[in-house]
């Protein structure tokens, strides 16, 4: 812990990480500041470790659409006349009646990720690019209450701020077998990796995973590298469908979280195993039957480049001088192939960023899954009265919507509501983690 304080007015919430999530906050923030008295106004810094603002650029493949539809924005269900809106964006561009012409829910995501660059830029937020946070310690004061938080940057900087909003997104899941190489690599980096690939000797890809990016990935090279087979490989009998249907989509309405966050524990989870067909390890079914259509045609012309590896999982991946060798084991009949290839792509997912690494011990029990209240902050000592809210890795608390776009907007105007009334002093949280009584304990207010 920090035990002094020599600083200016501290903030009232520093954002850690600048994407979308964060990005969203600063809008709800300069819309609540416009109407707010001076009072009742957030003074709030950001801190990316980018250059300059991006959202998954390697995975800006031609073509690929959003998942979710265009209102489901940075804004509009939390203020439906934001000037932040994906509708005021299409206007600023010149493009709201080609795009109503066009017909779609679903933007591209070449075109989203241009309105979110189109919104960053907009948004009169203090956003320090090019810089890391280290760490976040409490400042003690006499009385050992921690009311203020000491953000350590890379650059050398000390930010005090009664809050933190943790918005450094996932991080790559990479399987315990696996070394990132040059050859070897998440999807995340996808495009950015395959053009730095060199020119192709085996003529041959593996791709391991079975979900959505996955399948965008198998259609990239295929397409892409007109000589190479393609692998696909996953654990699956084969590819399964996003289940998009209206009432499946409900459990990523704003009003889920709150039903979900009270609901039992074990009510909760079933739930959620349930409805886990909505977003992980599942595909477009537009998609699959492109890729099936592709590999039917390709049996029929007797000219095979597209294999789908089913129900198999990658074993091993070792260097060679020209490429990767690449062990599939058929999980059916044991039996292993060792493919000659030029890469293989890892679309294994990811996993929320660790808290632990960056909180200390402001972290209860050193847990990286701690109780974390309704309004998305996390349980802390009893002592520690500044805010520390989760801008993703609430699943288990808050459902399916934790770490997807569906609900930044409201989220960060329940964010903006909740450092208002805390600083006011209007919030107690006891209430709001009564029903985690393994790890129950009181947190104060912030003054």
């Amino acid at each position: 812990m920090v035990s002094e304080y020599s600083a200016a007015e501290p903030f009232d919430i520093v954002g850690i990480g600048f994407g979308p999530a964060n990005l969203a906050l600063a809008i709800a923030i300069e819309e609540h500041n416009a109407d707010a008295p001076p009072n009742r106004r957030i003074r709030a810094r950001f801190v990316e470790r980018q250059l300059e603002f991006g959202w998954h650029r390697g995975m800006l493949l031609d073509g690929t659409t959003m998942q979710i539809a265009f209102p489901k924005d940075l804004a509009t269900f939390r203020n439906p006349t934001s000037s932040y809106s994906f509708i005021a964006y299409l206007f600023a561009r010149g493009r709201l009646v080609d795009f109503v012409n066009h017909q779609t829910f679903y933007p591209t995501r070449a075109e989203f990720h241009d309105y979110l660059e189109w919104a960053a830029d907009k948004v009169g937020a203090d956003v320090d690019y090019g810089t890391a946070v280290r760490h976040v310690e409490g400042v003690k004061r006499a009385n050992s209450v921690v009311d203020l938080l000491a953000v350590e940057t890379s650059a050398g900087d000390t930010l005090y701020t009664r809050n933190v909003a943790y918005g450094a997104g996932l991080r790559e899941r990479i399987p315990d077998w696996a070394t990132t190489s040059l050859r070897c690599f998440h999807n995340h980096q996808f495009l950015h990796r395959v053009a730095k690939l060199p020119e192709p000797v085996h003529n041959r890809f593996v791709v391991l995973g079975a979900g959505q990016s996955a399948a965008e990935v198998v259609q990239y090279l295929h397409s892409n590298f007109p000589k190479a087979e393609v692998h696909s490989v996953f654990t699956r009998f084969g590819y399964s469908p996003a289940d998009d249907s209206p009432y499946a989509n409900r459990i990523f309405d704003p009003s889920a979280v709150d039903e979900l966050h009270r609901a039992p524990d074990a009510e909760r989870r079933r739930l959620l195993g349930l409805h886990r067909s909505t977003n992980y390890a599942v595909v477009d079914l537009e998609l699959i039957n492109e890729l099936y259509a592709t590999e039917y045609q390709e049996r029929v012309r007797g000219q095979r480049r597209l294999f789908m590896r089913r129900a198999s999982d990658v074993v091993g991946v070792r260097d060679i001088a020209d490429g990767v060798e690449v062990e599939v084991r058929s999980n059916l009949d044991g039996l292993t192939d060792t493919l000659a290839c030029d890469a293989i792509v890892l679309a294994t997912g990811f996993v929320p960023a660790p808290l632990v690494p960056m909180f200390g011990d402001l972290v209860p029990n050193g847990v990286e899954t701690p109780a974390v209240a309704r309004d998305y902050r996390m349980h802390t000592e009893s002592n520690v009265t500044c805010g520390i809210y989760l801008q993703g890795g609430t699943e288990d608390s808050h459902g399916l919507t934790s770490s997807l776009l569906s609900n930044v907007a409201v989220r960060s105007g329940e964010i903006v509501k909740s450092v208002v009334d805390r600083r006011e002093g209007r919030v107690r949280s006891v209430s709001a983690l009564a029903r985690f009584p393994a790890k129950e304990a009181v947190t104060n207010d912030v003054r």
